[in-house]
């Protein structure tokens, strides 16, 4: 991690990602467009680059992207992102499974004031939507993970800044992303990105070699495909060249006309890996003998991220956590955060929450803690709280994680229980963080244009579903569970061992809201592993799914086999038998409650418009 010495910032900083230039570009493009100077399409390939998205209502009404590079956040950024929420949308934010924030019903003109407030704290939103170099991932237990190879942020983070503003990086013809991963589990899933980069080390005598595994042309949604190998082994210094050659390719081949198929890896399989390779390695050895790109430090020998130094400040009282939590104020449509805090005893709750939720660092001494945040949703005073709690107890910062969550880390092994009290206090303190019952979800139908069903709404009703029956998630804990409302994904359910896809059915002339239900998904050493389609079931019916397959698991598994192994090996047919009775579905069946997706109060009528993503 980049860190800076400044006598006013308590703890790490980063150099800022922000630009103001961004931003005055911002405001003249839009009085152009106000102007009539440019179109309608012309202002929206704009607004998506600098992290504006159209949502699905009519009227003054937006989606604005932040983007998280590596998911860390220091203390002044949460406080930063506190305010915009609090002024500019719902009082409350949401975390993305790219370890973006994102703010909902904001208004247009609302942005400039936004963005300016984000910058003065090193955030920016360029390229965080839109044709572009989107965010760049990475495992959030980097630099503390006990089986990780080497800390891969510093790598990641100069990607990053390699490519922020870079001259191809927001004119593709579709969106591109990167992940970077350093632990022998896959927790950033690069085998589904266009580049994945996975740390590894050779040795040469004495001396060992850092590099990285790069796999290439992955990706989800309506053509699911795992990373080709491009590397068994890439010296650590030649990162940025091998990402430069790969985009050059992909601008110069990739389909600029067709929304469908723009992704890199239908370029990959239209050109046949032959002639891409071919293409490729010209495009690295041009950019090479051009001077090619170096890393900002020495590749063997980078930036260290060590034991917080400093004298740590008092963090809020359990009882002023309470008051302020508790005075959290969230407005607007839509599932909001039911901020619950508590006065907890350090008793089975605490015990159950250290298991699930805490692990130790490779460094003696320190652990890092899970802040479990259902549906990824935080009020403005929660996240004043994080900031406040990330410097009394961690090292002033914390780090988002894909699976929706908040990471603590360099937490003094004393200090755990009070860190948990101060949690509890703030309405944080679940268990199951990475479990089966911390449910991933996309914003579905509550904002985004080309969702069908309303994905938040069951995420919460199986979180809520699988912490109240603790007899099914603990022996399938492994297990994730991740809901998206359309087929796009961006709840990432294709490699989740129960992946859940909103649709449509019709009945007697009348529409339902369904999933697909996906079984057998996940993250491998060799590469992504996508769930099997075993049945679409009406929306009122997942929490039964659900309890059948789970009951199914416990029943017929094998010595040891966890809850995702077996869900891989079990054959589509069976889960189909098991679920065929509540799949089938007619008029006769159905109660009024059918015909309402979940979380909603009126008819459901899915409205598929146009969506901005390939704009």
């Amino acid at each position: 991690m980049s860190a800076v010495d400044d006598p006013k910032t308590l703890g790490r900083t980063r150099l800022s990602f922000a630009s103001e230039a961004d931003i005055d570009e911002f405001v003249q493009t839009l009085d152009r467009f106000e102007s009539g100077e440019l179109t309608a399409d012309q202002w929206r390939a704009f607004r998506l680059v600098r992290g504006t998205y159209g949502q699905r209502q009519t009227g003054d009404v937006q989606m604005m992207r932040i983007k998280i590079p590596q998911g860390i956040l220091t203390a002044q950024q949460l406080e930063a992102l506190a305010d915009v929420g609090e002024q500019y949308s719902r009082g409350f934010g949401h975390i993305t499974t790219r370890q973006n924030v994102q703010f909902h019903f904001v208004k247009l003109h609302d942005v400039e004031p936004a963005m300016r407030h984000l910058a003065d704290a090193g955030l920016t939103t360029r390229e965080a939507c839109g044709n572009s170099v989107r965010n760049i991932t990475a495992c959030p237990y980097a630099g503390v993970s006990a089986d990780e190879v080497f800390d891969i942020t510093p790598y990641a983070e100069a990607t990053t800044r390699y490519f922020l503003r870079h001259p191809l990086a927001s004119s593709l013809p579709r969106k591109f992303k990167i992940a970077f991963e350093g632990c022998a589990d896959d927790h950033a899933l690069t085998g589904m990105h266009d580049i994945g980069f996975k740390a590894l080390a050779q040795h040469s005598g004495s001396s060992v070699i850092r590099g990285f595994r790069v796999t290439v042309g992955g990706g989800t949604s309506i053509m699911c495909k795992s990373g080709a190998l491009l590397y068994d082994f890439l010296p650590a210094g030649e990162i940025l060249n091998v990402a430069e050659a790969i985009v050059r390719v992909f601008d110069r081949f990739g389909d600029y006309k067709h929304k469908l198929r723009n992704r890199m890896k239908f370029m990959m399989q239209d050109l046949g890996w032959k002639t891409w390779y071919r293409e490729y390695r010209q495009a690295l050895d041009e950019f090479r003998a051009g001077g090619g790109a170096a890393l900002p430090f020495d590749p063997e020998d980078p930036p260290v991220e060590v034991a917080p130094d400093w004298e740590r400040s008092a963090g809020p009282s359990v009882l002023e956590t309470v008051s302020r939590a508790s005075s959290s104020k969230v407005t607007g449509p839509g599932i909001r955060p039911l901020v619950r805090p508590t006065l907890p005893v350090m008793n089975g709750e605490y015990s159950r929450w250290l298991h699930t939720n805490v692990r130790p660092q490779k460094q003696p001494g320190y652990l890092i803690v899970a802040a479990t945040v259902p549906l990824g949703d935080l009020t403005s005073e929660q996240m004043r709280l994080i900031a406040d709690l990330s410097v009394a107890y961690s090292d002033g910062n914390i780090r988002v994680s894909p699976d929706q969550d908040l990471f603590f880390r360099w937490v003094r092994k004393a200090e755990v229980g009070e860190l948990y009290r101060r949690l509890s206090a703030a309405g944080l303190g679940l268990d199951g963080a990475d479990t089966i019952a911390d449910v991933t979800s996309c914003p579905g139908a509550e904002s985004c244009k080309l969702a069908v069903t309303q994905s938040r709404g069951l995420g919460r009703i199986l979180g809520d579903f699988l912490r109240e029956r603790q007899d099914l998630a603990d022996p399938a804990s492994d297990l994730k569970i991740k809901i998206s409302g359309c087929p796009n994904g961006c709840g990432r359910h294709h490699i989740a061992g129960l992946g859940f896809q909103g649709s449509v059915r019709k009945v007697g002339g009348r529409a339902i809201p369904q999933y697909f239900v996906l079984v057998g998904g996940g993250a491998t050493p060799d590469g992504a592993v996508f769930g099997r389609l075993a049945a679409k079931v009406p929306a009122r019916r997942m929490p039964e799914v659900v309890e059948r397959l789970l009951s199914w698991y416990q029943r017929d598994r094998l010595p040891a086999e966890t809850a995702r192994e077996f869900f891989q090996r079990v054959p589509v047919p069976q889960v189909k038998e098991r679920l065929a009775d509540l799949e089938r579905f007619t008029v006769e069946d159905a109660v009024p409650e059918d015909y309402i997706d979940l979380a909603e109060d009126t008819e459901f009528r899915p409205e598929i418009q146009q969506g901005e993503c390939s704009a």
